[in-house]
């Protein structure tokens, strides 16, 4: 007799079907588990044999076999314990011979017997939701698990000891709760920056868009104080991109309690944070900054400060919206579409030429630092502004500027005219489809083509111009691009290597403000 019990291995977000299947024979005694299992599943056989000790049984003077099929697919976690160990009590006649079938069973145990949390639990639960299945899994990960929805029986013991009495009708398992929905109340209001005006035109287009920003100024000027508040203007997460990004949180181990939030994730990585950590990778390769920042903003401050292979590394998934990450015998793939917005001194000295400071490392100080960020990775940055130093009038000034709740009315407003109008941010269209729904009138396309041919635009910084026009006609509740959207996204163009400026092709001469406000 062979007892089985299904579980699951995690690619990326996908959880694939596993058999976790047990038979015990005569012979030398041994306990052995084979199909490509990790140090961590081998490791199972001595937490499986402690928990059955601190229930009072004993592993019989047998053979056992664990076989996790399919054999060729990795096994990698310590998620697999508790499917082993129930698999082990059938065959032993300890547990009911139909324990555990109709679930899915996921959990680490403890040498006490206890269920220890483990990570993947709202993954498994929609996996097997969707397989007509039920999940039995730690009662810490319960709350997590009971967001899957459905029909699907939700288990959520607390040991080993407790799950076995539910299988024998002897103490009953409650089906779990989901964990608490709230959508974190932003503290840090737009108001509060002072100054700094075209910034906060800029920080709203984003918004609006989903548009990647770029922000270039001397220390204090506001650049990071901006950042953090960008979360507070852009519209809460739909329930499926919820989900997506609650999965990816789940296998990253960040679901504390099951909470979930609808708040944009907001990521913001140390300077010194290495590939692995921004894409995703390591041994297990967990998701990354990139990945965990899925539907929200990845803000990279002291943008030149990191390594160039980690900020490249980000240029694949600014385009596709995704992180394959390829190993010799897999390979794993994590939704990855975010928007980033970066934020730089124009110089190692912080200040740079337009201060008007002397630079102590001479004059070519500013280019050497700048050039440490490559061209490409600049070309996809929809918007690049420069802050000047904020004047001490107007530190001493009291705040007048727009509430966040204000400015994210009229964000939520431009959001749902694209959502309405493709299904999509304006900065996630299809090329096909922004040759159709961005086309600018005749006076637009006209400066447009100027500004294309003086400045050498790249065709995709020509489409990203025409994504961020799109966005500025949705604020302005306009059904068509015009001349004055076209120009206000050109003036947004970094300048190229000859020092020209956006502003000489007809932009706004206080380029960045609305010249219809």
């Amino acid at each position: 007799m062979v007892a089985e019990i299904s579980t699951f291995a995690f690619q990326g977000v996908e959880a694939r079907p596993v058999a976790v299947q047990v038979q015990l024979t005569g012979g030398q005694p041994a306990f052995m588990i084979v199909g490509l299992p990790d140090k961590a599943v081998s490791e199972a056989k001595e937490r499986v044999r402690g928990a059955l000790c601190a229930v009072g049984l004993g592993l019989p003077a047998k053979r056992i076999t664990v076989n996790l099929a399919p054999a060729d697919l990795p096994k990698e976690g310590s998620h697999y314990d508790l499917a082993i160990a129930l698999a082990v009590l059938i065959e032993m006649g300890a547990a009911p011979h139909d324990a555990g079938a109709g679930f899915a069973v996921m959990g680490e145990l403890g040498l006490d017997g206890c269920i220890a949390p483990v990570a993947g639990a709202l993954p498994a639960a929609v996996a097997a939701n969707a397989m007509g299945l039920g999940l039995i899994c730690p009662e810490a990960s319960g709350k997590e698990a009971a967001w899957a929805g459905g029909d699907a029986d939700i288990l959520a013991p607390r040991s080993l000891i407790q799950l076995v009495n539910h299988f024998k009708g002897t103490q009953a398992l409650s089906a779990p709760t989901p964990g608490a929905l709230a959508r974190e109340k932003n503290e840090r209001d737009l108001a509060d920056v002072k100054g700094q005006e075209t910034a906060k035109r800029a920080l709203e287009i984003a918004a609006a868009g989903g548009h990647n920003l770029l922000m270039v100024g001397p220390p204090g000027a506001g650049k990071s104080m901006l950042a953090a508040r960008l979360p507070g203007l852009m519209p809460p997460l739909s329930a499926p991109e919820m989900l997506e990004i609650s999965m990816i949180q789940s296998l990253a181990g960040l679901l504390e309690g099951g909470r979930l939030s609808r708040s944009r994730p907001f990521r913001a990585p140390h300077h010194s944070a290495s590939m692995a950590a921004m894409i995703g990778g390591g041994a297990r390769a967990k998701p990354g900054e990139a990945s965990l920042a899925h539907h929200g903003v990845l803000f990279l401050d002291e943008l030149p400060e990191f390594s160039a292979p980690v900020l490249d590394s980000l240029r694949q998934p600014l385009e596709t919206g995704d992180v394959l990450i390829a190993r010799a015998n897999f390979h794993v793939r994590y939704p990855a579409r975010f928007q980033v917005v970066a934020a730089m001194n124009p110089c190692k000295c912080g200040f740079g030429r337009a201060s008007g400071r002397a630079c102590g490392r001479g004059p070519n100080c500013e280019a050497v630092y700048q050039s440490r960020i490559s061209g490409p990775l600049l070309d996809r940055m929809d918007i690049a502004i420069d802050l000047p130093a904020v004047t001490a009038a107007e530190l001493a000034a009291p705040p007048d500027g727009e509430a966040s709740e204000t400015v994210a009315a009229r964000v939520a407003a431009a959001r749902a005219a694209q959502i309405d109008r493709s299904g999509r941010t304006n900065a996630a269209l299809e090329d096909a489809t922004l040759t159709t729904v961005a086309a600018p009138d005749a006076e637009g396309a006209a400066l447009l083509a100027r500004a294309a041919d003086a400045m050498t635009l790249s065709a995709r910084a020509y489409t990203r111009i025409l994504r961020v026009a799109r966005t500025l006609a949705d604020l302005d509740g306009e059904d068509a691009v015009r001349r004055r959207h076209v120009a206000e996204a050109v003036s947004y163009r970094r300048r190229d290597s000859d020092g020209v400026r956006p502003a000489a092709f007809g932009a706004p001469a206080n380029a960045g403000v609305n010249p219809t406000r």
